[in-house]
């Protein structure tokens, strides 16, 4: 495990219902109904505080009462699929560490959706959570605002690759890193026709990462990537079967495809497997994430394993150990956890 030592600028405290009241030049009491739309409000009042809301980033606190003197036991965490198994393990390493210092995952789902990302963010800010854990490091320019308005403890996981700073905590690997490796180890087997079978990368950003630092090694060592296939809708082993089959109908020639993830090179092997297409002699397949399907094939998948239990823990870890900001601040910023490249069978 590498650890980056940087120093992540901390998020302020949270907004009260004064700052908004001072801003919208109104009472704590108007805003109050505003917010919760009570009683007769003056329309000019209404869209003032409103503004003024937005404009400050404020999340109202539906537990104000309870929770000012106690503390929340809710963590907020957010990821983008619960179809694919990589996410069940990170929710694993996530919810026991929790529940082991008492404290309990309230979970939403993005679908890949930025948008959809802040509104579920915002709707579990308003529950004052201890903390969030948010899959990945992109996202949109309110939510961030949002977020470094409330200055609630945020880990981002899954990811370290980015041009934007650290929210507060991030935890994960770099997935261009990643897509290199692979690159690198595939010429290095001597392959130069290369192809690539993904889903929706313009929503997987992580796995257009991958891809990205796949083309950039190639570029390097002086190979072009000759095609690519993309499936609409998310990833699967059925969309990995067809991508390769539409793939090859119309590049016969190649030598080596790259998937975006295991599920879709465990569907490019089940082709090969049904089209007598030998791996790796006639074609040599590789993917990413390290599932237990493609190690029980019977020939064992290439990949780049990335240990997703652990990046789970960890997150939760940052949430329970963050505490005031001189201590944070001594903290690294960015845990770096690595990949592991497994040299299957299939490439």
């Amino acid at each position: 495990m590498t650890i980056r030592h940087e120093t992540a600028p901390m998020p302020a405290s949270p907004l009260r219902l004064a700052e908004v009241a001072a801003r919208a030049g109104v009472s704590e009491s108007t805003v109050s109904r505003v917010l919760r739309n009570i009683g007769p409000i003056a329309e000019a009042t209404r869209v003032a505080v409103l503004k003024a809301a937005e404009e400050l980033g404020y999340v109202p606190n539906r537990l104000a009462g309870a929770l000012a003197s106690t503390g929340s036991a809710l963590v907020g965490v957010v990821v983008p699929s619960l179809d694919n198994i990589v996410f069940a393990e990170v929710l694993r390493g996530v919810t026991e560490r929790l529940e082991e210092a008492g404290l309990q995952a309230v979970i939403g789902v993005t679908g890949y959706d930025l948008a959809r990302e802040e509104r579920i963010v915002s709707a579990l800010l308003a529950w004052r959570p201890r903390g969030l854990v948010i899959a990945g490091i992109d996202h949109t320019p309110r939510l961030r605002d949002l977020l470094a308005a409330n200055g609630t403890a945020v880990v981002e996981m899954m990811d370290i690759d980015g041009a934007e700073p650290a929210l507060d905590r991030r935890v994960g690997l770099s997935h261009g890193a990643a897509g290199a490796a692979m690159a690198a180890h595939l010429l290095a087997r001597g392959y130069r026709r290369f192809g690539y079978v993904g889903h929706d990368i313009s929503r997987d950003i992580r796995a257009r990462k991958r891809l990205d630092g796949f083309v950039a090694e190639l570029a390097r060592r002086g190979v072009a990537l000759v095609a690519e296939e993309m499936v609409a809708g998310p990833s699967s082993v059925a969309a990995g079967r067809r991508g390769l089959a539409t793939l090859l109908a119309a590049h016969r020639d190649l030598d080596a495809v790259y998937f975006s993830n295991d599920d879709m090179a465990v569907g490019g092997y089940f082709h090969c497997e049904a089209n007598g297409l030998r791996m790796p002699d006639d074609l040599a397949i590789a993917g990413f994430n390290g599932l237990d399907i493609g190690q029980e094939l019977p020939r064992r998948l290439t990949t780049v394993r990335s240990p997703r239990y652990r990046i789970g823990q960890l997150a939760a870890e940052q949430i329970l150990t963050r505490q005031g900001a001189a201590e944070a601040a001594a903290k690294p910023a960015t845990i770096d956890v690595g990949f592991e490249l497994i040299a299957g069978e299939t490439a």
